[in-house]
């Protein structure tokens, strides 16, 4: 008599099973090694992001009083919500071990999201009023040297944070990588309406492209909520 041969299943592996097999974006999940090089080096990113984001709301907020700019103002705000929100994958990231940073990584996703909503409803509020009032700030030249910098600085902080939390696993780490993108498209905003506001007296342009900010803030809000960010391919 033959030997019987063991039944192979066919249907898909329960999910337990699935994720001890991949990580969250679908890939195999890193060796225990990987995962400690990967933990250190986004605490090295999100260390550099709070960092430069502290000078930055510092030189804006000041710079913004200054010129009467609301839209420098409310650059040097969203610079304070990108401190908390990398503040909160700091802390999800003491944790010694990957289990424990992963029953961090919720809560460090809800005041993820809940900065991306301030930050929108701050930005929002700020440009209406800015748009009704027809507010003219005057010419500010630390602004755009500032915005200028950051827009060099944030795409790099914000593309190596996003691949390592991916490779991780780690929904929190690319949820903050989007806080720092979206930091990007306000310096691209602001440089814009500083520039046209200085060259052409176009004072409508910052809080025009400033509410497109915020409708995008609130989407990524929802998606950091719903713990949807490692699923993106962008």
């Amino acid at each position: 008599m033959s030997a019987q041969l063991p039944l192979i299943p066919i249907g898909p592996t329960r999910p337990s099973e699935q994720n001890q097999l991949t990580g969250h974006a679908g890939l195999p999940r890193p060796s225990a090694a990987r995962q400690a090089t990967l933990a250190r080096r986004i605490r090295w990113f999100v260390a550099a992001t709070i960092t430069y984001n502290v000078i930055e709301a510092i030189v804006a907020i000041s710079a913004g009083t200054v010129a009467s700019s609301t839209a420098l103002v409310g650059f040097g705000l969203d610079s304070v919500v990108e401190v908390a929100s990398a503040a909160a994958v700091a802390w999800q990231f003491t944790g010694a071990d990957h289990k424990r940073r992963e029953r961090r990584e919720r809560a460090a996703l809800r005041v993820i999201a809940v900065s991306f909503f301030a930050l929108a409803g701050y930005v929002g509020v700020e440009s209406v009023r800015a748009l009704l009032g027809a507010h003219r700030p005057d010419h500010s030249t630390v602004g755009l040297i500032l915005a200028a910098l950051s827009l060099a600085v944030m795409p790099v902080l914000s593309t190596a944070q996003r691949r390592a939390g991916r490779e991780l696993g780690s929904a929190s780490a690319v949820a903050d990588s989007k806080q720092t993108l979206l930091c990007t498209y306000l310096s691209a905003v602001l440089l814009v309406g500083l520039a046209v506001n200085s060259l052409f007296g176009w004072w409508w342009a910052d809080p025009a492209a400033a509410l497109v900010i915020a409708a995008v803030a609130v989407k990524e809000g929802r998606e950091a909520w719903r713990g949807d960010t490692c699923c993106c391919t962008s």
